[in-house]
């Protein structure tokens, strides 16, 4: 009969502990939780907010700036140079179209004109669409060819001459 009772005095308070915790309390706000860096954004820069940028800026990676508009400035800069004998009637760097007049190359008798298209901004052959005529129609595929070969060649070494800085 002791133990009983001895069971009986412990099981009670557990059972007015389960049974206090049920209860409803005092009403109490929600504390507001936030990370800490959040807190002490707010506390060191109030209403202003964190600055865009810091001076840790400079030592972290920078995006590739191998674009100009929505094109590769590789392709671009390669085209220009490599058709430079030909006079630059225009050049649209936001659709990357650039039109030339009809221009000699050096040591030929022939005289061309080109089209050229950088449409993508991926150092790419498929971003690079060329056509060139000559005064009595379209030049051969081989001469087109060959003008495409030259123009992403140049890009592949002004792309590799700008990663060694």
């Amino acid at each position: 009969m002791d133990s009983l009772r001895i069971r009986s005095l412990g099981i009670v308070p557990v059972v007015l502990l389960v049974l206090s915790s049920c209860a409803q309390g005092p009403d109490l706000t929600p504390v507001e939780t936030r990370p800490a860096s959040e807190i002490a954004d707010d506390i060191v820069y109030g209403d202003k907010g964190r600055p865009k940028s810091t001076f840790l800026d400079l030592f972290r990676e920078r995006p590739d700036f191998g674009q100009i508009g929505s094109v590769n400035k590789y392709l671009w800069n390669a085209s220009l140079e490599v058709l430079n004998f030909l006079p630059v009637q225009s050049v649209d760097p936001f659709t990357g179209v650039i039109t030339t007049g009809f221009g000699t190359p050096p040591g030929g008798g022939r005289s061309y004109r080109a089209t050229i298209l950088v449409s993508d901004p991926a150092l790419d052959a498929r971003s690079l669409n060329i056509s060139i005529q000559t005064q009595s129609g379209p030049a051969d595929a081989a001469t087109v060819r060959a003008v495409e070969d030259a123009i992403l060649t140049r890009a592949r070494q002004l792309r590799e001459a700008d990663s060694r800085f």
